[in-house]
């Protein structure tokens, strides 16, 4: 059986980061876990064959004629790359197999898919699987029950080239304790979080062979302190002696919530397994906003307060917000902008709210008679007809990007972050003189590349020269962190371009104004 593997184009948005990849010489971030993992689990006498549209892989001819099917997971906002993929296989006559979160809950939307494996591969996989080699395999497999990660096997990742990427990832956990009401990871996993073993971990790590070729290792985690106890007696014990025992560099990224602000234990703990880079759904600062989504975790706490404890306690933080809930008012985009810039995140992303398929919210709008039903999954998009005036939303959200994607605005929260961040964080990192050579090399072509695109031939060349000054006055331990946000400068500003460009929210507002308000929204406002 041949088995073409087919990972669709991800959208251009804030989080494709491809700026920043053209930095770091790389295609994308990092490569598809999920599919690897569910290739892990087919038969093993199956020829395979990975695409990744995402790093330059072309979909030709030639590869669906040699597949017997072409198996596709994807996530929302790659629908579209989706039905390109499926109308070719259709014109080619290739089967095909779809799974991941697009597919659980609409899956009807994609009628020319042959079979759906849905819900979790450890569970309904082996059953299409069983059926197939029988010759009655159905439409739909899917399953209720969540799976035991201790059986999820080590992903294929001789299917990936390695070289493409920037970043290596894995995954410890799956669910999240908490019910926010536009998030779909408790209906997708659970809200018990399950996680891997400590050896299952340090075993993906090792999969890799040398690890300190990526520039990072993002933990795929929805909230990596889903289990707090797990993760501080096993494994962050267990992350820490490998770390030691194998002068490991670098470093680990994932999602977690603010209360870590609380654990003084766990952020030393973190700190020491080599956790930096964190991602922090804040969302907003109204807490009549908080509350009305759900966030409790958020509620009851000075956010800024917490924004600077992690910051002080070594941890380089990136963040969610968003605007359009049914609370919000115009003050909000002002409010958003005084707390993104007192803060020092240099890299937060604004979305409009969005309710996916599966959501409480997404049920609450139906009920309503406000979900569009036509829209990407674009941070700038939404599927909800909102409260405020449709124009309001769209002048508000424009100012937003417009004010904290300056090159201005970023370099002072750069400059903010910089005086939180303490560098005796960083202390028992590896001197300059005891790394590898490779590393050496791979920072040295960054830096040129950085110098070039931002310092000589990027119209930002101003700030960037601004802030390498600054760095260099005041903070000169922390450049290497002064030259990534300089990175970004160019990156945010090349997003906000490109959102004013495609005018993206300016003309999905078409859609919203439209809609014939419903009843609710107009008792509402």
């Amino acid at each position: 059986m041949n088995i073409l593997l087919v990972y669709p184009k991800m959208p251009y948005s804030f989080w494709s980061m491809d700026h920043l990849m053209k930095m770091y010489g790389k295609a994308y971030s990092y490569p598809p876990l999920g599919l690897l993992t569910v290739a892990a689990m087919l038969p093993g006498d199956w020829d395979k064959r990975l695409i990744d549209l995402n790093i330059g892989d072309e979909l030709n001819d030639a590869d669906l004629q040699w597949a017997d099917y072409v198996l596709v997971s994807a996530m929302n906002v790659q629908e579209p790359s989706c039905k390109e993929i499926f109308q070719r296989c259709q014109q080619m006559g290739t089967k095909t197999i779809a799974g991941g979160p697009l597919f659980t809950h609409e899956f009807s939307r994609f009628p020319s898919v042959d079979h759906f494996v849905l819900n979790e591969a450890e569970l309904t996989l082996p059953c299409f699987l069983e059926d197939l080699e029988k010759g009655c395999a159905k439409k739909i497999y899917a399953s209720p029950d969540l799976a035991n990660v201790h059986e999820t096997p080590l992903p294929l990742w001789e299917l990936a080239d390695f070289d493409k990427y920037a970043y290596a990832v894995v995954q410890y956990s799956r669910g999240c304790p908490y019910m926010c009401d536009f998030c779909d990871v408790t209906v997708l996993f659970g809200r018990k979080p399950r996680t891997k073993t400590a050896a299952q971990m340090i075993a993906e790590l090792e999969a890799f062979g040398d690890i300190d070729k990526f520039g990072m290792v993002v933990f795929a985690d929805d909230n990596l302190m889903g289990n707090k106890k797990i993760l501080k007696t096993e494994l962050l014990p267990a992350l820490i002696e490998w770390r030691k025992r194998n002068n490991i560099v670098v470093t680990f990224a994932t999602q977690i919530t603010i209360n870590l602000a609380d654990d003084p234990e766990l952020m030393r703990l973190m700190i020491e397994a080599g956790f930096q880079n964190i991602f922090i759904g804040i969302e907003t600062p109204d807490g009549k906003g908080l509350e009305a989504c759900k966030k409790s975790q958020n509620l009851r706490r000075d956010m800024l307060d917490n924004v600077k404890l992690l910051h002080s306690a070594g941890f380089i933080i990136t963040a969610g917000f968003i605007v359009g809930f049914d609370t919000d008012t115009t003050d909000i985009f002002q409010r958003q902008i005084d707390f993104i810039q007192d803060s020092g995140i240099v890299i937060a992303g604004v979305s409009v709210l969005k309710a996916p398929p599966g959501t409480e919210l997404h049920a609450r709008m139906k009920r309503e008679g406000r979900l569009i039903e036509e829209f990407d999954f674009h941070e700038s998009e939404t599927n909800i007809i909102p409260v405020m005036d449709p124009e309001d939303l769209r002048v508000g959200y424009n100012r937003l990007l417009e004010t904290i994607y300056s090159p201005e605005n970023i370099f002072k929260r750069t400059q903010t972050f910089l005086k939180d961040y303490k560098s005796s964080c960083i202390e028992d990192s590896p001197s300059i003189l005891k790394l590898k050579i490779g590393i050496l090399a791979r920072y040295a072509v960054i830096v040129a590349r950085c110098v070039y695109y931002l310092g000589i031939v990027g119209k930002h060349r101003g700030h960037f020269w601004k802030l390498v000054g600054w760095a260099l006055k005041h903070k000169p331990d922390l450049m290497d962190v002064a030259l990534g946000y300089g990175v970004w400068i160019y990156d945010l500003g090349m997003i906000y371009e490109n959102h004013t460009k495609l005018g993206r929210y300016n003309s999905h507002i078409a859609k919203i104004q439209a809609q014939e308000k419903p009843q609710a929204v107009l008792e509402s406002a």
